[in-house]
């Protein structure tokens, strides 16, 4: 079965779909929307699915990452509580995600995205244009915990939308404005990714050669997004993240209830 993702067309195909994921995945997040179905669509069984698509994630989240991060849009010292409470999630997510049964999760999700699109539609998405980080109190800190670790398990359990989760979570939890909003987001996407990511290369699910490839558009497709984002800010992010709310949440009731 894998003899089909080597065939240059394919190949070509996938690397295309990466570039524009990178993209998307750099300014709202949702990328996996894109890679995982073209991966499975090229012949890969699900479990090298999973396990490829985190290895070209890592890469392009962790571009995009970095680009917030030396535009001084995130503070790794000050979100270090969401750091690792996102790498402890994302353990536990991924060592479960063959334990489990996400049956229940599958029809839950449909809902927790309409949710999304409705308050990034008619509610206020970091409307403050401030890059000023929220106050330390204890109540964030308890913030911090609570969010790292359900979206990381969440992203090492099941994956797509989890930078989407994360940028409208951010705006629930935090005041602060839309760029720093992502640059968190992103950041913490390729914390769960990497984390995600090693527990599969141990259990011997990743198709290396075809996941650095799709990794390296990836990369470009998350430079020219993160840069992007940040040249137009919520002129550009809004519509974005609108856009992938609500195809994210129709791909996910047609799979849920309709399939």
């Amino acid at each position: 079965m894998l003899e089909l993702a080597f065939d240059p067309l394919t190949w070509a195909l996938l690397c295309a779909v990466a570039l524009a994921a990178g993209f998307i995945d750099a300014v709202a997040g949702g990328g996996g929307m894109l890679t995982v179905p073209a991966l499975l669509t090229a012949g890969l069984p699900p479990h090298v699915t999973l396990g490829t698509n985190k290895l070209a994630a890592s890469f392009g989240s962790l571009t995009a990452s970095f680009t917030y991060y030396k535009k001084q849009l995130f503070n790794p010292r000050f979100w270090a509580a969401s750091t690792l409470a996102t790498a402890i999630g994302a353990i536990l997510g991924t060592l479960l995600v063959d334990k489990l049964s996400i049956e229940v999760l599958n029809k839950l999700l449909p809902i927790i995205i309409i949710v999304v699109a409705l308050y990034s539609l008619f509610g206020s998405l970091s409307s403050t244009e401030l890059n000023t980080l929220p106050k330390k109190t204890p109540a964030l800190k308890i913030k911090q915990w609570l969010q790292g670790l359900s979206l990381g398990f969440f992203d090492g359990l099941a994956g797509p939308g989890t930078g989407t989760f994360w940028t409208a979570s951010n705006s629930l939890l935090y005041k602060m404005s839309l760029l720093l909003n992502c640059g968190l987001a992103r950041s913490m996407n390729f914390v769960s990714n990497f984390i995600s990511l090693i527990t599969f290369v141990a259990l011997g699910h990743v198709n290396f050669l075809l996941g650095v490839t799709m990794g390296a558009f990836l990369m470009l497709g998350a430079w020219i997004g993160a840069h992007s984002a940040i040249k137009f800010g919520s002129k550009l992010i809004k519509p974005i993240f609108n856009t992938v709310v609500i195809v994210l949440a129709g791909k996910l009731i047609f799979e849920a209830y309709m399939s």
